[in-house]
């Protein structure tokens, strides 16, 4: 079997490649707003427009995600933003190469709050996390923006 540094739940195998917007934040509420600012900057006042839920659905990813390289992964090391047709990626970078255990399965017992990464897979329609070549890893994740009234 071989070895990989990437694994992925998801729908369309991996992250986008590409330069994506990369944010200067510090914080989970700097990465809120900016995501926040990615979308209404592409979306807003066009004739789609985006189902309010969605939007926060995406703080919530982006909330988890960020908080936990706080907390758990050395720091955060970076935050990228790319708008899609399909919605919206995020990325986030942190110190720590330690792959969360719940991206590997779901836990049968109770560690902490427990309650991030079901949260993650259940709000996102694509996961992806890769460990860095230079340390660190980072967790890629697609929240779906679907038309408003729709």
């Amino acid at each position: 079997m071989e070895r990989t540094d990437q694994i992925t739940t998801s729908a369309s195998g991996t992250a986008p490649a590409g330069a994506p917007e990369r944010a200067a934040v510090t914080s989970a509420a700097d990465a809120r707003a900016y995501a926040e600012s990615a979308v209404r900057e592409r979306w807003d006042g066009t004739d789609r427009g985006v189902r309010d839920e969605d939007v926060v659905d995406l703080l919530l990813v982006v909330s988890e995600l960020v908080t936990n390289a706080i907390r758990h992964g050395g720091g955060l090391a970076g935050f990228d933003v790319r708008t899609t047709d399909d919605g919206v990626w995020i990325a986030v970078h942190d110190n720590s190469p330690v792959i969360p255990r719940a991206v590997c399965a779901f836990p049968t017992r109770h560690h902490g709050s427990g309650y991030g990464w079901p949260l993650v897979a259940r709000l996102t329609r694509d996961v992806v996390v890769e460990r860095n070549p230079e340390g660190g890893k980072t967790i890629s994740a697609l929240v779906r923006m679907r038309p408003a009234g729709t």
